[in-house]
């Protein structure tokens, strides 16, 4: 990871992150996380992960941020997403942008893997949160580890039974 500073007042930085420089965290079903930026590397602007998941995996249960819109931009694949009420099946190309306290899930298609950007803005400092998620998905660690911590990485959990009930078998 490269900051490059403005020259004209040394404030603002750029910030390059190579693919071998991104963190991955493994998940079971073959995908992962490439952690590409958090809050602290970018002032609080914004923090961004590749996510890619498996054939029909679940990529995040349902949850809203109370702070911080998300950005997620299918780079390849066909995702499920549950945005309040509504389920819409998206592939590669398409964009999907998630207000504050907008509830949402978002898997992996049936019978289809996903490669997904995401972006939180503004950011939160989240890197610990999905290194928490890859130990919980291998059943290191259990999920109610994280409820305690909703607050800290702007993800506030929901029931689950509804989006459950409306995946594709």
């Amino acid at each position: 990871m490269v900051k490059i500073w403005n020259e004209n007042n040394g404030a603002a930085a750029a910030l390059v992150v190579r693919p071998e420089e991104a963190e991955h965290v493994a998940l079971p079903h073959g995908g992962g996380f490439r952690l590409l930026s958090d809050a602290v590397d970018t002032g609080g602007a914004l923090g961004a992960n590749r996510l890619t998941l498996g054939e029909g995996a679940d990529g995040a249960r349902p949850h809203y941020h109370a702070l911080s819109t998300e950005l997620f931009y299918v780079l390849d694949g066909a995702v499920e997403f549950l945005v309040g009420d509504t389920m819409a099946s998206v592939g590669q190309g398409s964009l999907v942008v998630v207000p504050p306290k907008v509830p949402h899930a978002f898997g992996a298609a049936a019978g289809c893997t996903a490669d997904l950007l995401a972006v939180l803005t503004p950011g939160v400092d989240r890197f610990e949160y999905f290194r928490a998620l890859g130990r919980i998905q291998h059943g290191l660690d259990p999920f109610g580890s994280l409820l305690p911590e909703q607050d800290r990485y702007d993800v506030h959990f929901l029931d689950p039974t509804t989006w459950q009930s409306l995946r594709t078998p």
